[in-house]
């Protein structure tokens, strides 16, 4: 009998659930678990995880001591939120989860290595170890530049928001653990661009764009785990099966395992080294001239950044507001 698409693809892939859910990941009890802002601020407004965000809250107002003001109180409890999401969901999966710096300092290398090494410590001492968390970094030249330092200290990375071969090269010769390129906004843009309104997915710019990646790490032998992130549909995921890891929404994970089908492997680094590819080393200035030449990648960076910092001041918003009640039933 054929398996489901999700069982073929477990079988090459290890498979990733994109989502700050705790539900959604008991179901699909993928390997590792990546968040985002979104995800997060997402899954705080739920009602079913209301338990998480009040504790965390009193919590920060506990350890803020008495003359804190609710701003202080609110930046102590933001900060651990994602920390607590990620330890939940550490309970359930085996494997690692990828917990993000705040997006605001994605050009600032040494404010984002400080909070790197807050929330690892965060999870030290919830007896967390480091091999089983990935501390997400936009993949800007300075967040790249932080990362590799942060690798060198044992606290590895995984840099987000990638969206071109520039980025991927300079995380590889900076020993990076792990990469997320985003296969859905990279389509996303290309759809804006050209009017068009779908690509076959052997075609998708965003799926042309990671299996580049792939073959030039498998290619060169750089150990950094490729993994493709941000889908629109399961033809997208399909067409990278067999590589290192893919992330997927439960939206998209129900689909995979409600299709009955054959899945074969695209991605394969035996067919990789045979491919004639050029080498490019990466300084500054060689990123810098090829990010500004790469309109597409230029775009969606510095958009991701901006939505990401969007959801995170809307989580602090939500985290104000949810204090406030906090201290009016306390005051009753």
């Amino acid at each position: 009998m054929t398996k489901n698409l999700l069982e073929q693809l477990r079988e090459m892939t290890v498979v990733v659930a994109d989502t700050g859910d705790i539900q959604a990941i008991e179901k699909f009890t993928p390997r590792d678990a990546t968040t985002n802002p979104s995800l997060i601020t997402a899954a705080a407004k739920m009602p079913e995880y209301q338990e998480i965000v009040d504790q965390t809250l009193l919590q920060a107002k506990k350890d803020a001591g008495a003359g804190a003001s609710k701003t202080q109180i609110v930046s102590l409890a933001f900060d651990r939120l994602a920390v607590a999401f990620g330890l939940k969901i550490l309970q359930i999966i085996p494997g690692r989860v990828s917990t993000e710096v705040d997006a605001r300092l994605s050009y600032d290398t040494e404010a984002t290595i400080t909070k790197a090494r807050e929330l690892i410590a965060q999870y030290k001492a919830a007896g967390i170890g480091t091999e089983r968390v990935l501390i997400k970094i936009a993949s800007t030249w300075e967040g790249i530049k932080a990362a590799e330092i942060l690798e060198k200290e044992g606290i590895h990375c995984n840099l987000t928001l990638l969206f071109g071969l520039h980025q991927a090269i300079a995380c590889a010769e900076a020993g990076i653990t792990l990469i997320s390129p985003f296969v859905g906004r990279i389509l996303d843009w290309y759809k804006k661009e050209t009017g068009r309104d779908s690509y076959p997915s052997a075609e998708d710019p965003g799926v042309l764009s990671v299996t580049t990646i792939y073959n030039y790490y498998k290619k060169f032998g750089y150990t950094t785990e490729v993994m493709g992130a941000s889908f629109r549909n399961i033809g997208e995921i399909t067409e990278l099966a067999g590589s290192d890891l893919l992330t997927i929404s439960p939206g998209l994970l129900g689909e995979l395992q409600a299709t009955i089908g054959e899945l074969p492997r695209k991605l394969d680094p035996a067919k990789a080294a045979t491919l004639d590819i050029e080498k490019i080393s990466i300084d500054k200035a060689t990123f810098d001239k090829m990010h500004a030449a790469d309109r597409m990648a230029y775009d969606k960076l510095d958009e991701g950044i901006k939505g990401f910092t969007k959801a995170l001041e809307e989580l602090e918003t939500l985290l104000a507001e949810r204090l406030a009640r906090l201290e009016v039933v306390a005051s009753h």
